[in-house]
């Protein structure tokens, strides 16, 4: 999985006071959790675009003056009118440690059932994968070549590379359904049909 680096400072003082007056100034006030103790800092709100407003996951390289931590981000606080970052909270990685992520599915693949006219509905943008950190994937792959009109692929048929997929074997994935305009087609084919086999008798 690829990595983005967030540079910031630790925090001498986490008081009110001082959290108000770090984000007057622009920066975020965040804590590492998972190793021996929390570890406070903030970082320029502008440092946090590429990590946070993506479809894409990151793990991420905490640079705190030359002392990094290998971490993921676990938990964001938006501000509710303007939306801006009121705090994170981020999660330190242990390489023998196995942790949970949602991953991005990236659909691969001609369906059949699409090209016939049906409609690809994708019911999962994301799926919870479980692995070492060094496993973890930036995406997993729905391959929907093989689907037929009114077919599913289902969470089970989704390949897994050294990580697992944390959702009940029959979550679907992804599935073509009939459009309108096949439906339409496919009745107005039946009806003909039948009106031929009147006209023989």
């Amino acid at each position: 999985m690829k990595s983005i680096t967030i540079k910031g400072s630790e925090r001498e003082s986490v008081g009110k006071a001082a959290t108000r007056a770090a984000r007057n100034a622009g920066m975020v006030p965040c804590v590492l959790y998972g190793g021996d103790q929390p570890v406070h800092f903030t970082a320029e709100e502008k440092g946090f675009k590429s990590l946070v407003y993506t479809p894409n996951v990151h793990t991420v390289v905490i640079d705190l003056n030359g002392k990094t931590y290998n971490a993921i981000l676990q938990d964001i606080q938006f501000h509710p009118v303007n939306d801006k970052i009121l705090h994170i909270d981020f999660y330190q990685l242990s390489d023998e440690k196995e942790i949970t992520m949602e991953v991005p599915v990236k659909v691969i693949g001609n369906s059949k059932g699409v090209m016939a006219g049906g409609v690809l509905r994708l019911n999962q943008r994301k799926l919870k994968v479980r692995a070492l950190p060094a496993n973890l994937p930036d995406f997993v792959e729905a391959d929907i070549t093989n689907l037929e009109m009114g077919n599913k692929l289902y969470v089970t048929e989704v390949p897994t590379d050294n990580f697992k997929l944390l959702h009940p074997d029959n979550t679907v994935v992804a599935q073509v359904r009939i459009s309108r305009a096949a439906m339409k087609a496919a009745q107005e084919a039946a009806k003909a049909a039948k009106e031929a086999t009147k006209k023989k008798k």
